[in-house]
């Protein structure tokens, strides 16, 4: 009787609230179409800046962005009316802004690579394929409560997938992130993170007690009982075995730090980043000093300019000269950079249309376009947490959470190691980056977060 009547208070509001998410809807659809807009923009200028006129695509790609824009708002105005109104614009308006920057890379490339394949096309195509996955997570996800039942299911699948890779024979640039299926291959990492953040969620809100609470204290960190400690001890050594036998230094930071920042949403306790941390700290000084690759990546990071000494006086392992080549992109650039289609990204290489791809917006649009990006990113990160914020159940709480931070801690990684802060991880920039497997990825995080949102702005 009870829980009929609850159910009753749950209807009877709704209609105040119809006005509301209608607003919220219009809102919009008025940045979606800014979004296409910007993004249709930046086509016509990459054409006329490279040929002087035109490109010829640019019907075409004007109807694929009103597309990929339309079609998804008018799944969110159907299945989720109350969602947060930014988490799509921002989404459509950061994948129109990778289509272009590949368009314009397709003319560098193919410029000064005879066998450069074009890529834009083929983006577009995962685009398409990314936004129908966000909408058929729309439709099939009602409720985002249901995933707490699989938690461990989705584990289980997701370390199942993070291993793979490492009995696939051969590594690629280096690291071993691929699974290949034929002719088709792609990446388990990036969709393994929202598995985790999924586990992490379901498996906190049950034990952030035991966590918080009680263990007893070691060096100033209260421990957990061995129950609760056993699980992250688990993520620890994964993470690292994911860094000897993968090589995949930025899928490791990412899953290690992303279990970190649930743990302390959960807990609220500072000891358990300190903890967190030091273990980070502790794996990452063992495998750097004893894996080639990865070391390899650390040197690089510490000389960048050391490539360009004769080869006897160089640091030994240090072999590449894709970071020193951004930084001077980014130098070059200036604050306004030196305009779409004016630059020279291709001198980067091969990873200039995935990892290296913010370089070209640091070279062509300047510390403006770099920074225009970076609060892009931002505001959708910012987003993630407002809907953690605004719902009421702990597991749709912590699952906002943990699916902004795996993307914020993406993008830093990306972003940080370009740019020289950290060493080169090798991830893709989300959204913008070529790659099939990031894309649909990411367009999966953000049907979660619109799935949380809608239920959070929901009247009790």
């Amino acid at each position: 009787m009870e829980s009929v009547q609850l159910e009753g208070r749950d209807e009877s509001p709704a209609t105040p609230e119809r006005p509301r998410a209608s607003r919220r809807r219009n809102r919009e659809a008025l940045l979606l179409g800014l979004a296409v807009l910007i993004s249709c923009s930046g086509y016509a200028y990459t054409g006329l800046s490279v040929n002087g006129s035109l490109p010829s695509g640019l019907p075409g790609f004007v109807a694929s962005m009103v597309c990929l824009a339309l079609v998804p708002h008018l799944a969110v105005r159907r299945w989720a009316p109350r969602a947060d109104p930014l988490i799509l614009p921002l989404s459509v308006l950061l994948s129109g802004i990778g289509l272009v920057l590949l368009f314009r890379l397709d003319f560098a490339y193919s410029a000064r690579y005879a066998n450069a394949a074009p890529t834009a096309s083929g983006q577009l195509l995962w685009t398409v394929i990314g936004v129908a996955v966000c909408v058929g997570v729309l439709l099939v996800l009602k409720d985002h409560r249901w995933l707490q039942r699989y938690i461990y299911v989705l584990m289980a699948v997701a370390l199942v997938l993070l291993m793979a890779p490492a009995f696939f024979p051969g590594d690629t640039y280096g690291a071993k992130r691929w699974i290949y299926i034929g002719p088709l291959s792609f990446q388990p990492g990036e969709f393994v993170k929202t598995m985790i953040a999924v586990f992490f969620a379901g498996y906190l809100v049950t034990h952030r007690d035991a966590l918080a609470l009680t263990g007893r204290k070691v060096l100033g960190v209260r421990l957990p009982p061995g129950r609760q400690l056993g699980p992250i001890l688990a993520v620890w050594v994964l993470s690292l075995l994911v860094l000897v036998f993968e090589r995949d230094l930025g899928t490791s930071l990412i899953f290690f730090g992303l279990f970190v920042v649930m743990l302390y949403t959960a807990t609220e306790r500072i000891s358990w980043v300190l903890f967190g941390l030091a273990m980070a700290v502790v794996g990452a000084t063992v495998v750097g000093s004893t894996e080639p690759h990865v070391k390899g990546r650390i040197v690089a990071w510490l000389h960048p300019f050391d490539i360009f000494l004769p080869e006897d006086k160089r640091p030994k392992g240090l072999i590449s000269s894709q970071l020193a080549d951004a930084l001077f992109g980014f130098g070059s650039g200036g604050v306004t950079g030196a305009g779409l289609g004016q630059g020279h990204p291709e001198l980067i290489g091969f990873a200039g249309r995935s990892d290296f791809i913010l370089t070209t917006v640091g070279e062509e649009l300047g510390l403006a376009g770099t920074m225009a990006v970076l609060v892009l990113y931002a505001l959708l990160v910012q987003r993630g947490l407002s809907a953690a914020v605004a719902t009421r159940d702990p597991f749709g709480k912590l699952l906002a959470v943990g699916l902004a931070a795996a993307l914020a801690l993406q993008v830093f990684v990306v972003a940080g190691g370009v740019l020289g802060l950290i060493p080169l991880t090798g991830k893709a920039l989300p959204f913008l980056a070529k790659g099939g497997s990031s894309l649909v990825a990411n367009w999966l995080l953000v049907a979660v977060l619109l799935r949380i949102s809608d239920s959070g702005n929901r009247a009790p």
